[in-house]
């Protein structure tokens, strides 16, 4: 194993983790906000890549695509909060669970009928395609390097929203006590409403991010979204800081643990020559992490102490 394709496949777990901070920022605000279990955010990553391969199909450009999902996101967001789950708020989290699949099913359905049941393609732009050459010889493809950039750019804008801005003062003080700032005059459905479109925002432009690199096809949202709850468990329920640090140690350990374990345990394969011990270890790596975090930590590297 050389030095260089150790620090690609680190590059690869900083670019997955930045693409899971997009989607668990949204989710973690939702649920620090609104105490709101929603299963149909990964439906809301779909949208974003559906509508950034759709415009960016018909009009060429690859920014277009990317303003098409922000706002399809959004809107779908909106929609959902405004028609669905203001109804949720005070119900408990059963009810919220059954309401929120029910939208998986009926966006995974609509997309189908929509554009079809076949996988639709996003193509990187062309100032993005090819390697980019890097320090000490290293070389890397430009988008992806582009993802890892974009990312941490509109991570450090979403930081700045939640701790410099007024907007940011309401969200913060809504996760604390939603009933005091309602009697300050507040109006909390309007920042519901927005906290909601933002989250739907955020996660739909991961997933027009991520469509270049993989088929935009239905359901793709759904295994994101375990990751995503993952992330959240990790870094602490509400914290924006503990899903930006589980989402980098969750890209990692997933993309390293891919890479390295069936290194380190080459040597117990089956019959057919496969090894099942290091597979096996890979694919339970980030719920091992999971587990020793919550050992610990139970309320998550950054929840608050109950």
């Amino acid at each position: 194993m050389s030095a260089l394709l150790f620090i690609e496949q680190l590059l690869n777990g900083l670019q997955f983790g930045v693409m899971l901070f997009l989607m668990s920022a949204g989710l973690t605000l939702i649920f620090g906000v609104m105490g709101l279990i929603n299963l149909a955010h990964g439906s809301i990553y779909m949208i974003g890549a559906f509508a950034a391969a759709a415009v960016a199909g018909a009009t060429g450009s690859f920014v277009l695509g990317l303003g098409a999902a922000l706002a399809a996101a959004a809107a779908a967001g909106a929609l959902v909060e405004l028609t669905v789950i203001r109804r949720l708020y005070d119900r408990d989290h059963l009810d919220q669970v059954l309401a929120t699949f029910a939208l998986i099913l009926i966006f995974s359905e609509g997309t189908r009928w929509l554009f079809g049941s076949f996988p639709l393609f996003l193509d990187v732009p062309d100032a993005l395609r090819g390697p980019a050459e890097l320090p000490f010889g290293i070389v890397y493809p430009r988008y992806r390097l582009a993802i890892i950039l974009i990312g941490l750019v509109v991570a450090a804008g979403l930081f700045a929203l939640i701790a410099k801005t007024r907007i940011g003062v309401r969200i913060r003080a809504g996760e604390a006590d939603r009933e005091m700032i309602g009697a300050l005059g507040v109006d909390i459905s309007k920042l519901y409403t927005l906290v909601f479109a933002l989250g739907a925002a955020l996660a739909g432009f991961a997933g027009a991010m991520v469509g270049a690199i993989q088929s935009v096809e239905v359901g793709m949202g759904e295994p994101v979204l375990i990751l995503a709850f993952v992330v959240i468990v990790i870094g602490g329920i509400g914290s924006i800081r503990g899903a930006f640090v589980a989402s980098i140690l969750v890209g990692l350990t997933d993309t390293l643990g891919r890479f390295l374990l069936p290194i380190l345990f080459g040597t117990f394969l089956d019959a057919s020559g496969a090894n099942i011990v290091g597979t096996a270890l890979a694919s339970m790596a980030i719920y091992i992490l999971m587990a020793a975090v919550l050992i610990f930590r139970p309320t998550g590297l950054f929840g608050a102490a109950t």
